[in-house]
């Protein structure tokens, strides 16, 4: 309840009282339901000052640079967790004692196999496909398949296509690189960590055995923690929207892909590769920071800078920590990856980056990572979405938890007023 109201006063207007609504953390909420039937509605494009639901998983601060999942902190969970006991924390709400987590592991692990038809569905793109392209038609396509489970009013059926899609995204993420680069699908391995076993099913071929570097897993482990779960941003809006018509899961995550795949969204750290490709060496590296000085240049440099946090990226923070771990561990001589090292040591001493607060970000970091792993770019957003397909079934499942109701944004029209239609076709 509010114990605290606004008005709202228009010129020749009896005034409208609305409450304010308080959540644990974070601003106020002004609740407008009640102007429709004042005739009036909000006008906010973007969305950017419009709480569109309530929600208990995710707490961001910009300003502070904080980022908590369930109240956890993202550093201490990062540092000191694991995604799946992350993924846990995330659809339950509290961190599982050792039996909930073994449950929860076998219950993921049980399930990672994809129904062998849908490895036909994949010779139905071109082998030049982009990945997320491929992975949204076939993760749409998973409702196909796993339709006994489908009916969103049953709670069993929920926690169900929740711990498939959890499953089985890996596979289906690796799938689409293999398929890309012309090799065999590899089957998952149950002896294997998630991370772990998602670099096997990327690496490995039946020629030879393949074994995952420690350093390597815990890093990928890291971005998958890191990129969970970011609150409402605009794939999870597109997912808690698709899910309000009480659309099927594998629809709404397909749904959330598409949006993901945006280059100001998801595209981000395949943004920041390109950048680099194309300042190229350390020695162009004056030139193009001259640039993203001048305003008058339309050069930007990729992966500094958030739109929520105008503090440092708290993920950031480890994920540069993990970089320079894989750097040493990898041993690394790469024009691109220096001059991403020399970047980042101008934004963190460059009193015009510091002043602006354009630190280096998640996307930043992350991009270097997978391409020293060997990752190609174009996969760097299938991973975003593998990470982040545990956060939107969270939103999704929330969202029916307490009660749908379908999505209906209102609009300002600016078109013509009613007039006569005269047809100007010949009779």
């Amino acid at each position: 309840m509010s114990d605290k109201k606004v008005t709202l006063t228009l010129q020749g207007e009896a005034p409208v009282e609305l409450d304010v609504l308080h959540g644990t953390l974070g601003q106020d909420v002004v609740d407008v339901r009640t102007l429709g039937a004042q005739g009036l509605f909000t006008y906010d494009p973007g969305f950017t000052s419009t709480a569109s639901c309530e929600s208990q998983i995710t707490y961001i601060d910009g300003d502070e640079g904080i980022l908590l999942h369930r109240g956890f902190p993202i550093d201490q969970l990062a540092t000191h967790s694991n995604y799946l006991e992350v993924c846990y924390i995330l659809l339950n709400g509290e961190a599982p004692t050792q039996a909930q987590f073994d449950d929860f592991c076998t219950t993921v692990t049980r399930h990672t196999m994809i129904h062998e038809q849908i490895t036909r569905l994949f010779h139905g793109f071109r082998r030049d496909s982009h990945p997320m392209a491929v992975l949204c038609g076939v993760t749409g396509a998973l409702a196909a398949f796993y339709h006994d489970s489908l009916d969103v009013n049953i709670e069993r059926h929920r926690e169900i296509a929740a711990f498939r899609l959890l499953s089985k995204m890996p596979t289906v993420a690796a799938m689409c690189y293999k398929y890309s680069i012309g090799q065999p699908f590899v089957y998952p391995r149950n002896d294997l960590s998630y991370a772990g076993n998602f670099l096997n099913m990327m690496f490995s071929t039946p020629c030879e055995e393949y074994v995952v570097n420690p350093v390597l897993e815990r890093a990928m482990d890291r971005i998958l923690i890191l990129h969970a779960d970011h609150e409402q941003n605009a794939s999870t809006s597109t997912v808690r929207t698709a899910g309000s018509s009480g659309a099927n899961p594998f629809a709404c995550i397909a749904a959330g892909i598409a949006s993901l795949w945006g280059p100001a969204h998801g595209g981000a750290n395949e943004a920041c590769l390109r950048m680099l490709e194309e300042i190229s060496t350390v020695e162009h590296i004056p030139e193009f920071v001259r640039r993203a000085k001048d305003k008058n240049d339309s050069f930007r440099l990729m992966g500094f800078g958030h739109r929520v946090y105008k503090n440092y990226d708290p993920r950031a923070t480890v994920m540069r920590e993990t970089c320079h771990e894989v750097l040493n561990e990898l041993g690394m001589k790469d024009d691109l990856l220096e001059v991403a090292m020399e970047l980042e040591h101008i934004a963190l001493n460059d009193p015009y980056f510091i002043e602006r607060k354009l630190y280096p970000n998640v996307d930043f970091y992350s991009g270097i990572i997978l391409k020293a792993m060997g990752i190609p770019s174009s996969m760097f957003t299938v991973i975003f979405a593998m990470a982040r397909t545990v956060g939107w079934i969270a939103h999704w499942k929330e969202m029916h938890d307490d009660g749908i109701k379908i999505a209906r944004p209102r609009q300002l029209y600016t078109g013509y007023e009613a007039r006569e239609f005269s047809s100007q076709l010949k009779e």
